[in-house]
């Protein structure tokens, strides 16, 4: 292999390690000056929101007193498990995982994910996403973890979200639009797999799942 070919070989390998050394660098630290770690930016139904700086920034676990684990300070995950606590004492019986694995794609539409006690949805599936549903983001290049949030609002052809860590110059809330085809609603986001669902108390009882949809 002669000396030109070395030489577009090693520019070929360094670059891209080079660009994920420097995304690492970069979500890890804070880029907005006007934000400190850990400062509320925001609440939903008084569950407060606060700000994370880099994506990847992470200051600790956040237990409740007696042990239930919130998640990693103050990412997107520690947020929506807090909010279903604060607001209505729910636990999920799986208390670990990443944002993505929220979603479990081996359910059908409407199918009780038990690892998070919650009813789950497809996107694109029969049942239009609802206020204080959890939505899931699915993984990309830069975002391995995928990302959640909760919905805040719906109305029309939007819905508007709550979310944690969007980013150091994201924002708390974002309105993203929706869409009803041939009877199946969409929410109109490439990344998004679906939406969760906090059942009655009389539902979780049962758990049983809900009737597929057609």
């Amino acid at each position: 292999m002669n000396k030109r070919r070395l030489a577009i070989l090693a520019v070929c390998t360094l670059v891209p390690l080079m660009a994920f050394a420097l995304h690492a660098f970069a979500t890890r630290i804070n880029l907005n000056d006007h934000y400190a770690v850990g400062e509320p930016l925001d609440e939903l139904h008084g569950v407060a929101i606060y700000y994370n700086g880099g994506v990847n920034t992470v200051q600790g676990r956040n237990l409740t007193p007696d042990g239930y684990n919130l998640g990693l300070r103050y990412q997107c995950v520690e947020f929506i498990k807090r909010y279903y606590f604060e607001r209505y004492g729910h636990r999920m019986p799986d208390s670990y995982g990443h944002a993505k694995d929220f979603f479990d794609p081996t359910l059908g539409d409407g199918a009780m994910n038990a690892k998070r006690a919650m009813w789950q949805f497809v996107n694109g599936g029969a049942s239009q996403p609802q206020a204080d549903d959890l939505l899931v983001f699915g993984p990309s290049l830069f975002n391995r973890y995928g990302h959640v949030a909760i919905v805040a609002q719906v109305g029309g052809a939007a819905i508007e979200i709550a979310q944690q860590n969007p980013g150091p110059f994201g924002q708390s809330r974002e309105r993203l639009g929706l869409s009803q085809r041939d009877g199946h609603w969409h929410v109109d986001n490439s990344k998004v797999l679906g939406w969760l669902r906090l059942p009655s108390a009389a539902a979780l009882e049962k758990a049983a799942p809900l009737p597929a949809a057609e």
